[in-house]
């Protein structure tokens, strides 16, 4: 690996061994997902707290503040939709494209057992040769469509066929039997976040996996849809980097929420106080 590509790299996987990622590229597929209608509004306040940032080309030029140091994994395949086959998808943004944006990595879906297997993991081949030629790492995320199982079996054979293809680290979804995957899988892997749970449980999940081996987290809805997204990434961000447990994790989130609240409420008083004053004069 070229000094760019461990570069790149290091800079979304931290000193640790572990990241988390936001993801917020829901839309290329999606459309105005909830939590994301306003994209620049929910990323704001966000985007300091992650290790890395995954938005679509498009969210990444409109909604992201460039002066950011936060990394970007760019978010490269597409043309599906919900009201399409999800699998049929392609290549959406060259290399070139990706390097004018000063992207740390680029990522797309892999559908293994789908009608468009071949095509999607070609895209991979071919988007592996393109980033060793440029210094840039692929992420490949083993997608899960409407009929495809969730089990250790079915995804250690995705992982491991993304990492055959030359993938540097891969994205994939938890399940009973996780350290499996982990153990057959010779690149970083991530756990992808997936639908929205209740806050103590997505900490709990953080935890499960990477008790179990995972090199962090690439988190979605089950951040920016929790009641705080702030508190909710940094308690994510205390379970992957400082082993904290689910309860502790918890508990900071609660006590983040609680304080923010506080300074609201001790910000409306102050405003109110200030008012009267004036009225008063």
């Amino acid at each position: 690996m070229d000094w760019g590509m461990k570069n790149r790299l290091s800079r979304i996987i931290r000193p640790d061994g572990r990241t988390v990622m936001l993801a917020v590229d829901h839309g290329y597929f999606l459309g105005p997902t909830t939590g994301l209608e306003d994209a620049e509004k929910t990323i704001r306040p966000l985007v300091s707290y992650a290790d890395a940032l995954m938005p679509t080309r498009g969210v990444l030029r409109a909604s992201v503040d460039p002066s950011t140091d936060t990394p970007i994994v760019l978010r490269v395949s597409g043309g599906n939709s919900i009201l399409g086959e999800l699998s049929d998808e392609g290549i959406t943004v060259s290399m070139e494209d990706a390097l004018r944006m000063n992207v740390s990595a680029v990522a797309l879906s892999v559908y293994v057992g789908s009608p468009n297997e071949k095509q999607t993991l070609l895209n991979l081949a071919r988007l592996v040769d393109e980033g060793t030629r440029f210094g840039i790492p692929v992420l490949a995320v083993t997608a899960v469509g409407k009929d495809m199982a969730r089990d250790s079996r079915y995804l250690a054979l995705c992982c491991r066929i993304a990492a055959e293809l030359g993938a540097h680290f891969v994205k994939t979804y938890y399940c009973e039997g996780f350290e499996k995957i982990v153990k057959t899988c010779p690149v970083p892997l991530v756990m992808a976040g997936g639908k929205k749970l209740p806050e103590y449980e997505a900490l709990e999940l953080t935890h499960n996996a990477i008790k179990r081996g995972a090199s962090g987290v690439d988190m979605g809805r089950n951040i920016f849809q929790a009641e705080d997204p702030v508190a909710m990434i940094q308690a994510v961000s205390a379970v992957v980097h400082e082993n904290a447990s689910p309860k502790k994790a918890f508990d900071l989130y609660n006590t983040l929420k609680l304080s923010k609240k506080t300074s609201r409420k001790k910000g409306l008083k102050d405003v109110t106080a200030s008012r009267e004053e004036i009225n008063r004069h």
